[in-house]
Formats: structure tokens, C-alpha cells, sequence
């Protein structure tokens, strides 16, 4: 399965910033695994896809919102390895469809919509039974492959990097999954600081706790038996989950004219920011920092459509 992603590639960053603040700086680009089921949402996706093939089914349900990177990946993924895919989307259809779901229904994906009063029961068996009741049997990935699948995909992310002996690794978050597998995955000495993508970001602490014991009790394989120590920053969100300013896009504008990295401003563009203001406050101890470029360029032009809507 895993036979048709490229090595993603470690790129040094040279910038004066880092240089000044003694701070060797990194990129994981796990955008460049694929051309469509890039960054984390592979990492995620991968034991779920497995767990649905050895348990026979034949088709993939999950839920996203209209820019979501999962329900991208998941459609792509979907059409490569042959599996029926629906995705519950939250809110109302509105057309013309975004780039992001209309990329989906090319891959072949069904898209259901859904009220946001409803949505917000996806993890309730009540509304999962009526989704098979509609559907038949359905194997269902919460949204953002965020369960145990997901995180022991994450605990994989960082295994060809050991030799690098990294200090710090940085991410955006958005489930808390990605970090969870990666703390899980980590020397004692080494910490991971996560940058939740959504405004009031503070439920994220318990729910990564969670997922780190519970995975820890699942008997599933795991790197650690004690996540290593990571921490949450939550003032890099711009407002909310996708909400954009113009200092966000020159920042990532400016950021690709000078490295040839591109970001997108919902996750990753957010992470970066929030680095480089960090590095230049004095908050980094000398040392190396590794920042996971999680992949999500796709939704990049729907949030610029969006905003050249409100010109």
C-alpha cells in the first residue's frame, strides 16, 4: 500500500532569524509524498484503510468540512486503491462546489451534507447507525482520521529521522492526532510543541492526553511506553479554524519566494508564523528545530477564491 509515496525529503532553512536565535532549522515535506494523499492525512489514513480492507469492506465513510485536507485525501485515496468513498460534509451545499469537493466527486467520492447541528453528533453511535442504515456497511473514519488507526499511523512519521537528534519538532494542529503519534514516537529528551489551527484550542490538551493513554492500553504497537514532553501554543489560530488575513498570505507568499517551500494558510502557514515569531522573541534554546510541513496545499485556492469574494 504504502508503495506509491516518495520519501518525503528534510530541507535545511537558512534564515537569519534562526541564525541569530542559535537555531538550526528544518522541514519534514511530507507534501512531497504524493500529489494528492500527502502530508499527515496519509499517516492517518493508512492503518484505517488497512483495518477496512481486512475487515472486507468496500466502502469508506467520513466527515470534513467544505476545505477539508481529509476529505480530499480520502477521496484520492478512495480512487487509488479501489474503494468506495462517501463524505459527510458539514453544512449546505453551495454551488459552484470549491475546488476541494469538486476534486472529490472526480475521484469518484459521494458527497452527503449535513446540518451543523447534526454534524456535531458524528461521534455518536445513534447518528453512525442511521449513516448505515443509509449506506449499508460502511467502514466509518472520524474526521480527520482521528482515532487509534490514526495515531499509530503518526507514530511512523518520524522513524527515518532518528539519525537528524532533533530538539524540538513543530506542528499545526487540528485533532491533536498527529502530535499524540509523534510524542509517542520521540527519545525522552525531545519535545513537540503543537499550534492548534482553531480558535479557543484549549480542549485539544485533554483530548491529546487521552489519546496518548488510550493508545498506550490498546495494545497496539508503540515506539514509547512515555509520550515525551510536548506542549500547546495557542495564539497563532488567526481567528479561527481557516479564517486568513492578509499579513498570513504575505507572510507565506514571502516565505516561498525565499526557501521554494509553499504553505498553506490553514494549517502549516499558521505553524511557520508562529515559529519564526517565536525565534525572533528568544522563546527556542539554541539547538535543532524540525518543522512538519503536514501538506494541505490544495485548499489553498478555495480560501483565496473565498477572499477575493469579499473584494
Amino acid at each position: 500500500m504504502s508503495s506509491i509515496f516518495l520519501s518525503p525529503p528534510l530541507e535545511k532553512i537558512n534564515h537569519q532569524i534562526a541564525d541569530s536565535a542559535g537555531v538550526e532549522l528544518y522541514v519534514f515535506r511530507l507534501d512531497l509524498m504524493h500529489p494528492q494523499i500527502n502530508g499527515n492525512k496519509w499517516f492517518k489514513l493508512k492503518y484505517n484503510l488497512l483495518e477496512a480492507q481486512e475487515k472486507k469492506y468496500s466502502t469508506i465513510l467520513t466527515f470534513g468540512g467544505a476545505y477539508s485536507n481529509h476529505i480530499f485525501a480520502t477521496a484520492a485515496a478512495g480512487k487509488v486503491f479501489g474503494l468506495r468513498t462517501i463524505g459527510v460534509i458539514r453544512g449546505e451545499e453551495t454551488l459552484p462546489l470549491n475546488p476541494t469537493l469538486n476534486f472529490a466527486i472526480e475521484q469518484g467520492m459521494e458527497l452527503v451534507y449535513c446540518d451543523r447541528t447534526t454534524y456535531k453528533k458524528r461521534h455518536t453511535n445513534q447518528l453512525q447507525e442511521e449513516l448505515k442504515q443509509r449506506f449499508g456497511e460502511v467502514f466509518i473514519i472520524p474526521e480527520g482520521g482521528g482515532n487509534l488507526n490514526g495515531v499509530r499511523g503518526c507514530t511512523e512519521i518520524m522513524e527515518n529521522l532518528k539519525y537528524l537528534d532533533i530538539d524540538t519538532i513543530c506542528l499545526a494542529c487540528g485533532t491533536g492526532t498527529t502530535l499524540a503519534g509523534i510524542a509517542l514516537s520521540l527519545h525522552s529528551n525531545q519535545k513537540i510543541i503543537g499550534f492548534p489551527v482553531l480558535k479557543g484550542g484549549e480542549f485539544l490538551a485533554p483530548q491529546i492526553t487521552n489519546l496518548t493513554q488510550d493508545y498506550i492500553q490498546s495494545g497496539l504497537p508503540v515506539p514509547v511506553h512515555n509520550p515525551a514532553h510536548w506542549q500547546l501554543l495557542y495564539n497563532y489560530h488567526f481567528g479561527g479554524y481557516a479564517k486568513v488575513n492578509q499579513e498570513l498570505i504575505k507572510f507565506c507568499h514571502t516565505f516561498q519566494q525565499e526557501h521554494n517551500i509553499p504553505l498553506d494558510y490553514v494549517y502549516t502557514g499558521k505553524m511557520f508564523y508562529g515559529v519564526m515569531d517565536l525565534l525572533k522573541k528568544g522563546f527556542f534554546s539554541p539547538g535543532k528545530i524540525l518543522l512538519i510541513h503536514a501538506g494541505g496545499l490544495q485548499g489553498n485556492s478555495g480560501i483565496e477564491e473565498k477572499l477575493l469574494k469579499k473584494i
